[in-house]
């Protein structure tokens, strides 16, 4: 089976997943501010990213300030910097290896062993990437829906989910499927068919001396 199709498709996910990741990290859309009360005349919106926060005013205008300690942040967002920035990480480094080891590359030779290993090692680095992803934005999620529902808390300080985590959920799954592809389409698998196939001619293939011997044997029967 020719696998060079879906090694594109997976190359093609991680980098849909790289980009993904690299916009959500940025993205201050992490936690928006709720709007509960009945009055529905908003005069400002408030974001809250990992690296600065935003507030957009009525008339379109925005100001962004950047976060002054990294203290000040909740622990979920001081978890998710770290956590999103080991994944663009792991998803460039994973990418790298990936196109070294595609069948349509030849930064490497043909053996399927080698480009085999190579494309386990980056799909499990991509699998990892989407990890880091989907870790930081389901424990904003679930802080902020937490927070949400607890009668202490004034409506003002309460938020809601933002973009980023919606698009962090879709990207983890680009690199969760760019992952799991390359390592399926490693090509180990089809250095282990080849063998088998050679081994079973090896055994069904007799040496010309054991075949005259048979035949000698044969027609001395027939004198008998």
């Amino acid at each position: 089976m020719n696998k060079g199709p879906l090694q594109l498709v997976a190359l093609v996910l991680g980098i849909i997943g790289l980009v993904g990741t690299c916009a959500v990290t940025g993205m201050p859309q992490w936690k928006i501010s709720a709007f509960i009360e009945e009055n529905i005349i908003v005069f400002e919106n408030r974001w809250e990213g990992l690296w600065m926060n935003c507030i957009r005013h009525a008339n379109f205008r925005m100001q962004c300030k950047v976060y002054d300690s990294l203290l000040a942040l909740s622990p979920d967002l001081q978890a998710g910097r770290g956590l999103m920035c080991a994944s663009v990480a792991l998803a460039f480094v994973g990418l790298l290896i990936a196109f070294i080891g595609m069948k349509c590359t030849k930064f490497m030779d043909e053996g399927t062993r080698t480009k085999g290993f190579v494309l386990i090692s980056a799909g499990i680095l991509l699998v990892m990437s989407g990890i880091c992803i989907i870790i930081p934005v389901s424990w904003t999620a679930n802080t902020i829906i937490r927070d949400f529902y607890n009668p202490l808390l004034l409506n003002a300080q309460r938020r809601e989910l933002g973009e980023a985590l919606y698009i962090g959920w879709a990207v983890s799954g680009f690199l969760f499927a760019s992952g799991i592809i390359m390592i399926c389409c490693s090509a180990p698998l089809e250095e282990k068919k080849t063998r088998l196939t050679v081994s079973s001619k090896m055994s069904t293939y007799h040496p010309p001396i054991l075949q005259r011997q048979a035949s000698s044997v044969y027609s001395k029967s027939q004198y008998v």
